[in-house]
């Protein structure tokens, strides 16, 4: 949550940073701000709201200046207003973070700072307390300061005395940094990095950045010079840009056929799923007694269908549990667990914290994730990147359907790796895998259609979804997408669940999405929209194209799916889901890439 950015060099820093912050404004986007480090000094611009709102701010006061930090906001201590907006000053020293302190109280009184605080936040106590350690040298100032902190932090600092540099640390909460051609800069986010240079590294946990003018230097808390290692963007730079589409989330579904073909093609070798580039053995999938997923959200949802796939598939046990729960709910793993932790940033707290509890209890550890270098992947035994390309728009499309990709690839090898399948039967899997990208095209040119559709539940204060097996699996994800961008009360249920109390909240007119892919399941899954029917419910119907309804007059809104193995079927009927909610989201006048209360990346617990 929240992003940061910093730019030193000989270029306007003012616009470089108000351009990086409404790209990373997908990170928090209560309130917006910059500082200048210039001949004058340092100088602050700042307020709640937009960064379009700090661009009008910065158009009338046109500050100047080549060194400077900014930041935009998810509040977590203070409310939504000027004074808790970024950056933050206390003396001599204006920095920006990213996390939560979680000892800010213990230091206020310890420094006596009470009453001497302009902010509420507890980033504005970690620059009262580099203000007191401060005595013209910022490593010994940065280096005591943060062994007094508790919590995580990604902090960017400007010292009044230190014109043209910038410092950073950071613990937990991700920075990244980059040279360019005239100067350096860093952020929370490699998409604010790619329109400069696609070299970049990530920055080690408690070592200290230093970006000039003339490059960067790094060191750790000892005060050694420290060795940095670069990494290089491997996806399309044009991918952060919206391309002509009004949101960034539309474009985003658009990508799935291309994103999810460049995950499956390199990991298919001789008609085979490998993972021999990611360095995986077949041991590590071959002697596990159970696997336990980790994640949050979306992560969650898509470890839910890779759950039942494992299962139904290779007849092993699989755990999908909340990452924000699991360490309090006594987990029980061991060197028998095999834990998967699946994150679209590979930041996500929750899931970093649950993957380190569980290593220690000595889990083999596969983490799934869209970012290289990042923190779920530096601490997992092995991890296999989703080539998804930035996701900008808050609410998760190409990254989930990424995810699933993977876990049907891990789900092909695992068979391979224990003899469970003939050579027939993988031949056909990794075929029925390999078209899912034409299907997710056949379905996508079919977008105007699915947006009439979805005007059916335009005004609908309360939706219900229903579905069995692996479609109530995909509807508690396109539940929570429509929630998440048109904010329209949305539930999925197991469909046969509905008669156990469910069904009294269906009255007239109610929406109800049904999704029905699963031949086993079919006679079951429409007696249950009958039943919703039956009590005046108004059903949108995605079912296979093939599929013959006895009572065709019931339905006058059915979507037909391409027809795939039932397995597969959560692709395509994700793909609509997904339009669904950004076509509600659309007709709703609503801002779809950044819903209210949101943030995209979530770095605290």
């Amino acid at each position: 949550m929240c992003g940061i950015i910093g730019y030193t060099g000989k270029n306007d820093a003012k616009e470089i940073m108000l351009d990086a912050l409404e790209l990373l404004e997908y990170r928090g986007y209560d309130s917006a701000g910059i500082a200048l480090l210039g001949e004058e000094g340092t100088r602050i611009y700042k307020r709640a709201g937009r960064v379009k709102d700090l661009r009008d701010l910065c158009a009338k006061e046109d500050p100047k200046g080549c060194c400077g930090i900014g930041h935009t906001r998810w509040a977590t201590h203070g409310g939504v207003c000027d004074e808790n907006a970024h950056p933050h000053r206390f003396g001599r020293i204006t920095l920006i973070h990213n996390g939560i302190i979680e000892n800010y109280r213990e230091l206020t009184e310890k420094y006596g700072l009470e009453g001497k605080l302009a902010s509420e936040t507890d980033s504005e106590v970690v620059a009262a307390v580099l203000e007191r350690f401060y005595d013209g040298d910022p490593y010994s100032a940065i280096r005591r300061t943060v062994l007094k902190l508790k919590g995580t932090f990604a902090l960017a600092i400007l010292f009044d005395d230190q014109p043209g540099k910038i410092f950073a640390v950071r613990n937990v909460s991700p920075i990244v940094a980059a040279a360019t051609k005239d100067g350096a800069i860093l952020s929370s986010d490699v998409a604010a990095i790619v329109p400069f240079t696609t070299d970049y590294f990530v920055m080690p946990e408690f070592h200290v950045v230093c970006l000039s003018a003339d490059g960067i230097e790094m060191f750790d808390l000892s005060g050694d010079k420290a060795q940095i290692d670069w990494l290089k963007v491997d996806w399309d730079v044009s991918r952060s840009s919206k391309g002509g589409y009004p949101f960034f989330m539309e474009k985003e579904i658009m990508e799935q056929p291309q994103v999810i073909e460049e995950t499956i093609l390199p990991r298919i070798k001789d008609g085979k799923p490998d993972f021999s580039e990611e360095g995986i053995p077949d041991q590590i999938l071959s002697d596990c007694k159970r696997i336990c997923v980790i994640a949050c959200g979306t992560a969650m949802h898509a470890g839910l269908v890779g759950k039942s796939l494992i299962q139904a598939m290779i007849g092993i046990h699989v755990d999908v549990v909340m990452a924000s729960e699991f360490m309090y709910n006594d987990p029980i793993v061991d060197k028998e667990t095999l834990v998967i932790a699946i994150s679209q940033s590979g930041e996500t707290i929750d899931t970093l914290e649950a993957l380190k509890f569980a290593r220690k209890c000595g889990s083999p550890s596969i983490s799934i994730v869209n970012v290289k270098g990042a923190s779920i992947a530096r601490a997992s035994e092995y991890v296999i990147y989703t080539n998804a390309g930035p996701e900008i728009a808050v609410a998760s499309t190409k990254a989930y359907t990424t995810q699933l990709a993977v876990l049907y690839l891990i789900t092909a090898r695992m068979a391979m790796a224990r003899g469970l399948w003939s050579e027939q039967e993988l031949a056909d899997y990794v075929k029925e895998l390999s078209r899912v990208p034409r299907v997710m095209e056949e379905v996508l040119s079919q977008k105007e259609e699915i947006h009439r559709l979805a005007g059916t539940i335009l005004n609908a204060k309360d939706v219900f979804m229903i579905g069995r097996g692996l479609d109530y699996s995909i509807l508690l994800e396109g539940s929570l997408k429509l929630k998440e961008v048109s904010y329209i009360h949305s539930e999925a249920y197991a469909s046969g669940e509905l008669k156990h109390g469910t069904i009294a909240l269906i009255t007239e007119d109610t929406p109800v999405v049904a999704v029905v892919t699963q031949d086993k399941l079919k006679s079951k899954e429409l007696s249950n929209i009958r039943e919703v029917q039956s009590r005046g419910a108004r059903v949108l119907l995605l079912i296979k194209e093939n599929e013959v309804l006895e009572d065709d007059e019931r339905f006058a809104n059915v979507f037909r799916l391409p027809v795939m193995a039932d397995a597969f079927m959560v692709m395509p009927a994700s793909v609509v889901l997904q339009f669904i909610a950004y076509f509600v989201s659309l007709d709703k006048g609503l801002d779809v890439d950044k819903p209210r209360n949101l943030a995209k990346v979530v770095t605290v617990e």
